[in-house]
């Protein structure tokens, strides 16, 4: 018997151990993939490190590495309905934040329709502070029952510095 007929059936298909070895190496092969996923990154320590100097104090700098979202929001709140005054109102609560870029923002419109009043605060954040709410950021819009229906509480998860 040849070996090509050996590692076929009749009509020309492969046999049922030759599939299950197959299926068994694309396991072993997502596995080894899944596993070398979840490791740190294995250049991030090779900076050498500065000495510190004695003359004069230095800010140290951050490892390399990718930012990530501080897992601890800053909340503020919107009331009313007109455009200009929403717009200036977000702009002023988010002075203090002025330097950092939104990651996450979660947005809680009052009344029963409060995530159609939630979208048009998240539709205005870039234009209030466009450095800091990008078209990167992402929104979500909820509604809370228990707030007046002109009224929105803001939930804002930022980014934290590469490798903080």
């Amino acid at each position: 018997m040849s070996r090509g007929r050996e590692l076929r059936r009749r009509g020309g298909r492969l046999g049922v151990v030759v599939l299950a070895g197959w299926l068994f190496a694309d396991l072993l092969l997502v596995l080894a993939l899944v596993s070398m996923a979840d490791r740190p990154d294995p250049k991030a320590d090779d900076r050498p490190k500065p000495e510190p100097s004695k003359s004069r104090t230095t800010k140290p700098t951050p490892p390399p590495g990718p930012r990530s979202v501080d897992r601890n929001p800053q909340e503020f709140e919107v009331r009313g309905r007109d455009k200009g005054d929403l717009v200036k109102e977000i702009a002023k609560d988010t002075r203090k934040w002025s330097s950092r870029e939104a990651a996450l923002v979660l947005t809680f419109g009052g009344g029963s329709n409060g995530t159609v009043y939630a979208h048009r605060v998240n539709s205005l954040l870039g234009k209030a502070r466009p450095e800091m709410f990008t078209k990167k950021t992402a929104t979500d819009d909820y509604h809370n029952l228990g707030e007046r229906v002109d009224t929105a509480k803001v939930r804002v998860y930022f980014y934290t510095a590469p490798g903080g």
